[in-house]
């Protein structure tokens, strides 16, 4: 490195750190004030660990007693569990002096609270594995669906993260879900209430939002959004239902866009690919757009809208 190149990287090393404090969000320097990313994702692959035990695993070592590998792992997660609820209480609470001591019992209390619900959950994910099956015709078994599947992963973090979402534990079951969208490009808020019998084919592109109620045995394909009809008053909202309610046995194909608090899919209704809806329907209905007319040129070539006059924004993307 030239000196020039290093008095310069000085200069601009102290001009950084005389940025850093100017007391806004994005300058806190204590990487310890909150939980880190990295530990909250690992917590969640130990957490997979024992909803699947036998499909996924720590390769580094041997099961030769299930039982006393699950005490193992257990023990791991209630201690590391423990110590993010505590850090994520004190993040969300930066200027109230919570007590050690009552700050180590709440998130203890918590944490047991959490590893009761594991076989609740674990029957929920049964259900879910179970509509996978019948419901994906090249779909081999429920191996294949358990370890290939990312409609299923995404759906098994947010079950977890939702249980602790349920408990009013700040930031991690968000850290949860995110680290599951990353790796599926399935978005689930975890506050969103998910009946049984779930089941998300292909699913990249879906969006479900946080106030978003569905019922038993609904089936999401890809690109489907469970949204809001506006958020323009931001925080105002907050707490207020904006997301819509399915209820049970809805298919909702590709694309499809329910959006609005008030918004009711009524049971049993089937709602079609690249449809905009932002009003209730009645139980049973088929929902779905006009067909689209093609017009072809002699040489088979589409012609284009321009060509034709024809208002661009009137064709719906698949």
């Amino acid at each position: 490195m030239t000196g020039t190149l290093a008095d310069n990287l000085r200069e601009i090393t102290q001009d950084i750190f005389a940025d850093y404090d100017n007391a806004r969000a994005i300058d806190k320097l204590n990487i310890h004030d909150q939980p880190a990313k990295e530990d909250v994702t690992e917590l969640t692959e130990k957490l997979i660990r024992i909803i699947y035990p036998g499909y996924y695993r720590n390769r580094l070592f041997k099961v030769f007693s299930p039982q006393n590998s699950l005490a193992v792992l257990l023990e791991d997660v209630t201690i590391n569990l423990k110590k993010l609820i505590m850090t994520a209480m004190k993040s969300y609470h930066p200027d109230e002096e919570i007590p050690q001591e009552k700050l180590c019992k709440t998130a203890e209390e918590i944490t047991l609270d959490f590893l009761k619900t594991i076989v609740k959950i674990r029957n929920d994910i049964d259900s879910d594995v179970k509509a996978a099956v019948e419901g994906d015709p090249a779909a081999e078994n429920s191996a294949e669906i358990i370890v290939a599947y990312p409609g299923l992963f995404a759906i098994t973090v947010y079950r977890l993260a939702h249980e602790l979402y349920a408990l009013s534990v700040p930031l991690l079951p968000r850290i949860m879900s995110e680290y599951a969208h990353s790796r599926t490009g399935i978005d689930i808020n975890p506050g969103a209430k998910i009946g049984k019998s779930f089941f998300i084919d292909h699913g990249t592109g879906i969006v479900i939002g946080e106030t978003t109620i569905i019922g038993n045995n609904v089936k999401l394909y890809q690109g489907v959004t469970l949204g809001a009809l506006s958020t323009r008053k931001g925080r105002d909202l907050r707490n207020k239902k904006r997301h819509p309610t399915i209820e049970d046995n809805v298919t909702v194909y590709s694309g499809a866009s329910i959006l609005g608090g008030d918004t009711v899919i009524g049971k049993g209704s089937v709602i079609g690919g690249n449809v905009f809806i932002t009003q209730s329907v009645a139980p049973y209905t088929r929902v779905s757009v006009k067909n689209q007319e093609l017009c072809f040129n002699e040489n088979k070539k589409l012609i284009k809208a321009e060509e034709e006059g024809i208002d661009e924004s009137w064709f719906y993307t698949i």
